[in-house]
């Protein structure tokens, strides 16, 4: 059974996941942008064995603690492809808002859309859903979708950054909210919320 433990992390307060395998203590860091001892000290009060970093997408923000994650447990990148642009670049676009991290080392795991990422017995699709970055993606599991800044409580991730569309946006959206309306959303920020919900409440329904 696939388990969740979430901590907020830096200064733009991006939702970091610890996701694991209940039975084997596998583990996946989903967008660790920051407060690496943090996420660490969780990884040793579950026992856990990290096997995976997962980046929803290449933004400073989710990938500005990688490099020490990687070097502390040794975890396989993952990324899709169309992202390693800006994936490259997260040093620079810190800088750009004031802030500095430390260049993120080549990603070890490239996928695309369909691949499958497994924790233990837990297998994660992964969706490509552009729209805030080229290469941005969603990992499905079940009822559980780790949405990144493509759908957030009440609204989406921005389409103005380099590399955003709105018309790609728009169609990631609506594969989104397409999903069962049970399904749980945790998004990059803020709180999480349910597919049925987002259908009611999200602004962006009424722009497509």
């Amino acid at each position: 059974m696939m388990k969740i433990l979430d901590l907020v992390v830096g200064p733009l307060q991006v939702n970091c996941y610890v996701v694991y395998d209940e039975k084997s203590s596998e583990a996946a860091i989903v967008d660790p942008g920051d407060d690496v001892i943090g996420i660490l000290r969780l990884l040793e009060e579950k026992s856990l064995t990290p096997k995976l970093i997962v980046c929803t997408h290449g933004h400073f923000d989710h990938v500005g603690g990688v490099r020490e994650v990687k070097a502390e447990t040794g975890a396989s990148i993952v990324l899709h492809g169309d992202d390693l642009g800006i994936y490259e670049k997260a040093q620079e676009q810190a800088a750009a808002w004031g802030f500095s991290v430390e260049r993120p080392p080549s990603p070890d795991i490239i996928v695309a859309e369909g691949d499958q990422v497994r924790i233990g017995d837990c297998e994660m699709v992964v969706m490509h859903t552009p729209g805030h970055s080229p290469g941005s993606i969603c990992l499905l599991h079940r009822d559980i979708l780790f949405s990144g800044d493509t759908v957030f409580a009440g609204s989406i991730g921005r389409t103005d950054f380099s590399g955003g569309s709105l018309q790609a946006m728009k169609l990631s959206f609506r594969r989104i909210i397409g999903l069962p309306g049970e399904t749980r959303l945790f998004p990059g920020h803020g709180p999480t919320s349910t597919v049925a919900k987002e259908r009611e409440t999200n602004f962006f329904v009424h722009e497509l």
